[in-house]
C-alpha cells in the first residue's frame, strides 16, 4: 500500500512516487501545512488547483479542538476537511519544544499546559498514536522529542535515547495498517549522535523516515551537514521527509541532498505578512514600488493571482487590509513552491540537477550565492 519508486536520480537528487490510500504523491513534494485542518485562508479547491499533493495538519491543536472523534465520525480528515487527497499528521512532539515553560516531559510522555484554557494535558506515544488514527492521515508521525537549540551534547543524547523508546511504544501502539507510521531521526547538530539516532531507527524498516531536529534556530552552515549526514544514512527505498523546512533556498539545497518531501508554515505565513516569493528572491509588497506596478506578482507564475491581478492592485489591497490580498499573497506562495519543486524534477530527470539549481541560486541570490548553498549542491554529482 505504501510503496515508493525512485524514478530518475540526478547525483543525490531523485524523483520518485509514494503510493498511498489517498491517491499517489509525486517527489519531490512541498507539503502545505494545515495545523486546525486548514491552510490559512486556502480553500481545498485552489489547493488542488495549484497541485497541492499531500497536506500536514497538527495533532496537538486538532487534539484539543475539535477534539480526534468529531473528525473521526467525518471518515477522518478528508471527510472532515474535504480536501480528498493524502493527509500527514505529526504527533505533536513539535509542542514538547514549542510551548517550553508550559510544559514537563518524563518517560511517560510530555505534560502540557493547554495554550486554550490552560488545562493540563498528558501526551504520550500511545495517545498521539491514538488520536492521529482518529484523524485518519495516510501518514502518521512517531511521538518524539524535538531538542531545542542551542541544547548541550548531554541533553541531545538523552532526549534522543528517549525519542527511540518512544519509538517502539509508538509502533507498538499502532493498529491500523492503512496508515504509513514515519519515526524522526533526531540528534540535533551532533553528528556522532546523528549517527546513532540513524543507526537504532532505520533499523525498524517503516514505510518512511523523517528528518527532525533541526530548523529550530540553528544557523545553515550547521544545519546542511546534519541534513547530509541523516539523508545519506536513510534508505534509498523510502522516501525522506524533512520537518519544518520551507524556505526556497532550503528546498533547492535539501533536494540536492536527497530529500523528497518538506513542509513549513513559511509561503502562507509570509503571504499574511504581505510578501511574495519569486526567483528574484522574497517581494516586499509594503514597499512604495509595487504600488506603481502594473504587472503581476511574477509574469511567469499562472496561479490565480498572477493571472488576474497586477501588483498596484494587491499592493492597494494590503494598504486598505483587505482579506484577499493575503489570500492571494499566501496562494501564490504555495504555487511557487510547487512551481520550484515541479521545475527540479523536469531537472532531475533529465540529469541537469546541479546546472538548473547553481542558474537558479545566481538570479535568486543575485551573484552571492553563499557558501553552505554551493557545499550542498556539490553533493549532486
Amino acid at each position: 500500500m505504501f510503496e515508493f519508486t525512485v524514478s530518475a536520480r540526478s547525483g543525490r537528487a531523485r524523483t520518485g512516487t509514494f503510493r498511498t490510500p489517498h491517491g499517489d504523491v509525486r517527489t519531490p513534494m512541498f507539503m502545505p501545512v494545515g495545523t486546525q485542518g486548514s491552510v490559512k485562508g486556502i480553500s481545498p479547491h485552489e489547493l488542488l488547483d495549484i497541485g497541492s499533493q499531500i497536506i500536514l495538519a497538527n495533532t496537538y491543536h486538532l487534539m484539543l479542538r475539535p477534539g480526534p472523534d468529531l473528525v473521526a465520525v467525518h471518515g477522518g480528515l478528508p471527510g472532515f476537511t474535504a480536501y480528498p487527497g493524502p493527509f500527514l499528521t505529526d504527533s505533536g512532539g513539535f509542542q514538547v519544544m514549542s510551548l517550553g515553560h508550559m510544559r514537563k516531559i518524563t518517560e511517560e510522555g510530555a505534560t502540557f499546559k493547554s495554550h486554550l484554557d490552560g488545562s493540563l494535558i498528558l501526551l504520550t506515544p500511545e495517545r498521539s498514536i491514538g488520536v492521529q488514527e482518529s484523524l485518519g492521515a495516510d501518514i502518521i508521525m512517531a511521538f518524539d522529542e524535538c531538542p531545542p537549540y542551542p541544547a548541550s551534547h548531554e541533553y541531545v543524547r538523552n532526549s534522543l535515547e528517549r525519542t527511540l523508546r518512544w519509538l517502539e511504544r509508538s509502533l507498538t501502539a499502532k493498529t491500523r495498517s492503512d496508515q504509513a507510521l514515519f519515526p524522526i531521526v533526531q540528534g540535533g547538530i551532533y553528528h556522532d549522535l546523528r549517527a546513532v539516532s540513524l543507526q537504532a531507527t532505520v533499523a525498524f524498516d517503516t514505510p518512511g523516515f523523517a528528518i527532525g531536529g533541526l530548523a529550530v534556530g540553528e544557523s545553515k552552515e550547521e544545519m546542511y551537514p546534519a541534513i547530509s549526514q541523516t539523508a545519506q544514512g536513510l534508505p534509498e527505498s523510502k522516501p525522506r521527509y524533512l520537518m519544518g523546512v520551507g524556505h526556497p533556498e532550503d528546498l533547492v539545497a535539501a533536494m540536492a541532498l536527497g530529500v523528497d518531501l518538506f513542509d513549513c508554515v513559511y509561503p502562507t505565513r509570509t503571504g499574511r505578512f504581505g510578501y511574495a516569493l519569486t526567483d528574484d528572491g522574497r517581494l516586499n509588497m509594503n514597499s512604495s514600488a509595487p504600488r506603481q506596478q502594473l504587472m503581476p506578482i511574477d509574469p511567469e507564475c499562472d496561479c490565480y493571482a498572477c493571472r488576474h491581478y497586477t501588483r498596484a492592485y494587491l499592493a492597494h489591497l494590503l494598504r486598505a487590509e483587505e482579506m484577499l490580498a493575503p489570500r492571494m499573497l499566501s496562494l501564490h506562495n504555495l504555487c511557487y513552491l510547487h512551481r520550484l519543486v515541479e521545475r527540479a524534477s523536469l531537472a532531475i530527470a533529465s540529469g541537469t540537477y546541479r546546472e538548473w539549481a547553481e542558474e537558479w541560486a545566481a538570479r535568486y541570490f543575485k551573484g552571492n550565492v553563499p557558501a553552505w548553498f554551493t557545499g550542498a549542491i556539490q553533493n549532486v554529482d
